[in-house]
């Protein structure tokens, strides 16, 4: 099957690394895929090394009539068999009316009117189908299909390397420092949990005011904020708990992570959590913006490591039966080939 898949986001954020994950799955199976994506030397090197074609497209805004342009070449010389948006901007590069599907691909509550040129909408939680069906999209065009993780064997990095005692508990924490994220609330759980240690991986608007909170709640020496980190996987290997605070989050890629590496979650209840943890099975999960539950459900899971240990499996469990690879894969592959199929007849 030729696949187009676009992407008109920079940087590494959650979406952006499912693209080149997605991406790079599809073309380890043999089937012939093209990138669409804004000028990115990383990203390109990374999808051409695992034989996705990249075409430069700068998707600029309404004005950008270039792109616009150069994406329909594209879609006529590429004849692709479905064309796979991630985003907004993406979505709305992709012209009506083509001779195979556009499937606009969701990860989170965004307005039906960014979509209007997708033949189908593919949303990476249950309840992001549901909230687009009460917006007015037919049930018929919605489908959900989850995220995946590879899971590999990763050496952590060195905790000495970040002044972390060896028999102290790590947690570790990745994502944009934005205020949706709730990294203010870890790092008030952590002022009242003083055996706690802190990674957090990221970068955003919030960044000087985390680090005056840090100073101010006397934390330097406990929590380091590493900025942004191309590739977590070492963190999440030597953390011995992951936190996910989030006020907001519609999935929660970082879940999926730390399962796929076994490590006892605790989550604030967003939508994205509630939808992935079983609470006290395969993670905790605590009120949203409540900073003393968090820091008692990570000191309790400080005090029992066999409890986290415990929770860390039933996590991998869940992410091998249900968000493996392999059945990412074939759930989207049958999409492609039914709507495929439903365009031709």
């Amino acid at each position: 099957m030729r696949i187009l898949m676009a992407m008109a986001g920079l940087g590494g954020g959650g979406a952006e690394s499912f693209f080149e994950r997605l991406a790079i799955a599809f073309s380890a199976r043999k089937h012939d895929v093209l990138a669409a994506i804004r000028p990115y030397e990383l990203r390109r090197e990374k999808l051409e090394a695992s034989g996705v074609s990249v075409h430069w497209i700068r998707f600029g805004g309404l004005a950008d009539l270039a792109s616009r342009h150069r994406i329909r070449r594209l879609i006529r010389k590429a004849r692709p068999d479905v064309t796979l948006s991630f985003m907004s901007r993406a979505a709305s590069f992709i012209p009506a009316g083509g001779a195979s599907p556009h499937i606009a691909r969701l990860g989170g509550y965004y307005p039906l009117k960014h979509y209007r040129t997708a033949d189908h909408l593919v949303v990476n939680t249950q309840d992001i189908g549901r909230w687009l069906i009460a917006q007015g999209a037919p049930p018929d065009t919605v489908s959900y299909v989850p995220n995946f993780t590879v899971p590999s064997v990763i050496s952590p990095a060195i905790r000495s390397d970040y002044a972390v005692p060896d028999m102290a508990t790590l947690v570790v924490a990745l994502g944009r420092l934005h205020r949706n994220k709730g990294f203010d609330v870890l790092l008030n759980a952590l002022a009242k949990q003083p055996d706690l240690y802190l990674w957090l991986a990221g970068d955003g608007p919030e960044r000087k005011t985390l680090d005056r909170m840090t100073d101010g709640l006397g934390l330097r020496d406990r929590v380091c904020i590493l900025g942004w980190v191309d590739d977590p996987a070492p963190l999440i290997a030597a953390a011995d708990i992951v936190a996910v605070p989030s006020r907001y989050e519609p999935l929660g890629n970082v879940i999926l992570e730390a399962w796929s590496m076994a490590k006892p979650i605790v989550a604030a209840a967003s939508a994205g959590p509630v939808s992935l943890i079983e609470n006290g099975v395969t993670g905790r999960l605590v009120p949203v913006d409540d900073s003393l539950r968090l820091g008692q459900a990570l000191a309790d899971v400080s005090r029992l490591p066999d409890r986290g240990a415990s929770l860390g499996a039933s996590g991998r469990e869940r992410l091998n039966a249900e968000f493996s690879e392999e059945t990412v894969l074939d759930q989207y592959l049958d999409l492609f080939e039914r709507l495929k199929t439903q365009t031709s007849a």
